[in-house]
């Protein structure tokens, strides 16, 4: 498997064995017909939680009243494909596949059908990050120009200023998404990268947020020029290999050297999809954007985020990664159920950081054209969600808020309006040109 028109990187050999029994619902064939109605969770009291745990019985009627919104999803055909999970106490309580891989074939989706993960692939970037720190190979506050000579910004002060946690704390003071337009040109990166000097700075250094896809990516000349070993090959053997993510890749070719992958889709007509070829862009800037996995390997992935995998991520790793950083208060009012649930917002370390009805929710969101992927939990309560979809559209990241305020005994919401009659002859949401650039993931 090698990447495609990205020089500086070679594929990984991925190697060992990993097992994962969890509880399946069967999936719900694709219909356009009235779905059933659908019953919503009893009212809970929020303040019957205890400090560390929800009652068994809330939680089973979450996961019931989530199955039954997927069969709405599924009936809809809202999306192409989607698998879902979620985790409680380091256990999958839930799995779940609908629609397919390629709607063309009817390939269907399984837990083991490898997705694109488009910026969900930042939190692996930060994680290798955070195992070399400890290694003593450089530190967070390493400056950028101490190890890469080529990398300058516009004010010569801000370039001898910029630090690893800066580029990784999306807080290095670029306007936000840097030159995504010009990736998605198919300019190389390695050409970007080096016209960083020609952007007029929105702030000082560490001083306000910007998300950057292409800047964030110095990480892996980094780890290259302090390490002599390829970025994606320091995910493989520091986090893929002994998390048991048997699946998870680097790179287009590797995508499609998938033994089951999901194709993107667009909308076709009001109640269809369509499948193409996924795009290169987002691949070549690795760090940011370029994981595939599968359902399956984004459970061990969470489990280890929520703390289940101290053998790999330690706990004061994982406190330093989900530690609030620099304030995102737009964040706070992107969607209805933000501007209903979350009081702040900032982005930690390939993180977003909300505080969620009073209690810290560690989030983030994935979109690249045709892909669409959502991770969330609560680190206190010890419950999450992972979200793949491959098409547009914001479904599976509307469903988590219903999910979560069923678990903490919030008023019950249809955020994603399942619960409602579908408007007639709805056709799939298409992106705008704005949304294909990851820009509030």
């Amino acid at each position: 498997m090698q990447f495609r028109k990205l020089p500086q990187l070679m594929a990984g050999v991925l190697g060992v064995t990993a097992t994962l029994i969890a509880a399946s619902a069967t999936q719900a064939a694709a219909s356009t017909s009235q779905p059933t109605p659908v019953v919503s969770p009893a009212p809970h009291d929020a303040t019957d939680l205890s400090a560390t745990s929800i009652p068994p019985e809330r939680i089973k009627a979450s996961l019931d009243a989530y199955s039954q919104w997927l069969d709405v999803v599924a009936q809809r055909n809202e999306v192409a494909g989607m698998a879902t999970a979620v985790v409680v106490d380091n256990k999958v309580v839930l799995e779940r596949e609908i629609g397919y891989a390629d709607a063309s074939t009817q390939e269907p989706i399984t837990a083991d059908t490898v997705f694109r993960l488009a910026s969900l692939s930042k939190a692996f970037a930060t994680a290798v990050t955070g195992l070399l720190v400890n290694d003593g190979r450089f530190s967070w506050d390493t400056k950028l120009t101490d190890v890469l000579p080529f990398f300058q910004l516009k004010d010569a002060q801000a370039s001898s200023a910029a630090t690893v946690k800066d580029i990784l704390g999306q807080r290095l003071g670029l306007p936000h998404n840097t030159y995504d337009q010009m990736l998605e040109d198919n300019v190389p990166y390695e050409e970007l990268v080096r016209k960083l000097d020609e952007v007029n700075l929105t702030c000082s250094v560490g001083q306000c947020y910007g998300y950057q896809n292409v800047a964030f990516s110095l990480i892996g000349d980094l780890i290259y020029a302090e390490t002599g070993d390829f970025f994606y090959h320091q995910v493989d053997k520091r986090i893929f290999f002994p998390l048991g993510m048997t699946s998870a890749s680097y790179g287009r070719d590797a995508l499609e050297s998938s033994k089951s992958w999901a194709r993107p889709h667009r909308p076709n007509g009001s109640h269809g999809w369509i499948s193409f070829d996924p795009k290169e862009a987002y691949y070549r800037v690795a760090p940011a954007a370029g994981v595939n996995a599968s359902l399956h390997d984004m459970e061990l992935w969470l489990i280890a985020q929520m703390g289940g995998r101290p053998d790999v991520l330690s706990p004061e790793l994982l406190d330093y990664l989900h530690a609030p950083g620099v304030p995102t208060p737009s964040e706070t009012h992107a969607a209805p159920w933000r501007h209903a649930r979350l009081t702040s917002a900032s982005y930690g370390l390939g993180w977003r950081v909300f505080t969620y009805a009073g209690e810290t929710m560690i989030f983030h969101a994935g979109e690249v054209e045709g892909y669409r992927t959502m991770i969330a939990f609560f680190p206190k309560y010890h419950i999450g969600m992972v979200s793949l979809w491959n098409s547009p559209g914001a479904i599976g990241t509307d469903l988590m808020p219903m999910v979560f305020d069923s678990m903490l005994g919030l008023p019950h919401v249809d955020w994603a309006g399942v619960e409602s009659d579908p408007p007639a002859n709805k056709a799939p949401a298409k992106p705008s040109r704005r949304k294909r650039h990851n820009q509030h993931n």
